[in-house]
């Protein structure tokens, strides 16, 4: 896998409901909510209100919280997703705990205007709030909890994120905003035991590999042939092999494709480390060992697709939401590694 994971933390809850989108980085009222989940089954069986998942410096996150988070999931692909889940929820807690640090404010009467406002679209619904409550497993006191971190990280956003800030964004990364695209293919590699250097020495020999293959293809073609034509047999040459690479070592489903992952856009689909090294090759250029969370990667671009022209106010909102998602992941860089972090064993 390389496609990037997309959770709301409050919108987890609110998808229920209808329309509100309080997501965990301002701007996204901006755009469209997310699609909204099948009803909650009435019959879903929580956990103990006792029962912890994990904890991360002292704090708490309960087994009900994971168990909201895999309501909107199929019960049978539940069990893949819950390390996911529970990955950022851990993460919301650390950010949230950095933040409570810091001495970010939120007034008692920002959360109560939340509260009315997902009471009041509930209504629209033509839900009972307290009963929506009921089927989410969810009591009042611990969705103002949620509201309160999710407003006072909309606080911090909005501090750090000043106009300067995000213009000199905007102009350092059109390309992330203007709706480019790459199409690639890509070798995923595991990390064993975490050796990621063992993985990339293998990554660094299939390219190597790949590359005498194609060296010897292009130097198999008759003296004097056009260079247009050399680049075409290079072209075609380098595409064909590591189709073939990928098919025999990824481990990503796209294998089965030859790694073609299609077009993506510089932000949003992927990773931000694929998607940065995607975006900096030339067509028909390979990457060097490319390390994310899913593993090792090798990258073969293979055509790209040049944005619209775009201005600033016209995108600000997206601007707002990609510096939102790289501040929280400096934090997590800084912050995340130095936490005690205790995963339980779910029962039953």
């Amino acid at each position: 896998m390389v496609a990037k994971a997309h959770f709301w933390p409050i919108v987890l809850t609110m998808n229920l409901i209808g329309s509100l989108a309080l997501a965990q980085a301002p701007g996204a009222g901006d755009k469209p909510p997310p699609p909204t989940p099948p009803p909650v089954p009435a019959a879903e069986t929580p956990p103990p209100a006792t029962a912890v998942a994990a904890v991360v410096n002292g704090q708490s996150i309960p087994e009900l919280s994971v168990f909201r988070g895999l309501l909107r999931v199929k019960p049978q692909l539940r069990d893949q997703a819950r390390p996911d889940v529970l990955n950022f929820l851990i993460d919301n807690v650390v950010v949230d705990q950095y933040l409570t640090q810091l001495k970010i404010q939120v007034e008692p009467k920002e959360v109560d205007d939340h509260i009315q406002r997902i009471k009041d679209e509930a209504k629209k619904a033509g839900q009972d709030y307290p009963e929506m409550l009921k089927k989410l497993h969810l009591t009042e006191e611990e969705l103002r909890r949620e509201l309160l971190a999710a407003v006072r990280w909309d606080k911090f956003v909005i501090q750090q994120g000043t106009d300067k800030v995000l213009r000199d964004l905007f102009e350092r990364n059109v390309d992330m905003f203007n709706g480019a695209k790459v199409q690639a293919r890509h070798i995923l590699l595991a990390v064993a035991d975490g050796k990621k250097a063992t993985a990339e020495a293998r990554a660094a020999a299939i390219k190597k590999q790949i590359e005498t293959q194609v060296t010897q293809e292009v130097d198999a073609l008759p003296k004097g042939t056009e260079k247009i034509a050399v680049e075409k047999v290079r072209a075609k040459a380098i595409e064909t092999a590591f189709a073939a690479a990928a098919s025999k070592d990824s481990i990503c489903p796209s294998k089965s494709q030859g790694g073609d992952l299609g077009y993506f856009r510089r932000s949003g689909d992927m990773v931000e480390p694929f998607s940065r090294a995607a975006f900096a090759l030339k067509p028909y250029q390979m990457s060097d060992p490319v390390a994310t969370e899913f593993g090792v990667h090798l990258i073969l671009s293979v055509d790209y697709r040049p944005g619209k022209e775009v201005k600033f106010e016209e995108v600000r909102p997206f601007v707002q939401e990609v510096y939102a998602e790289r501040l929280r992941e400096a934090i997590l860089t800084n912050y995340k590694a130095k936490s005690k972090i205790e995963i339980r064993e779910k029962k039953g």
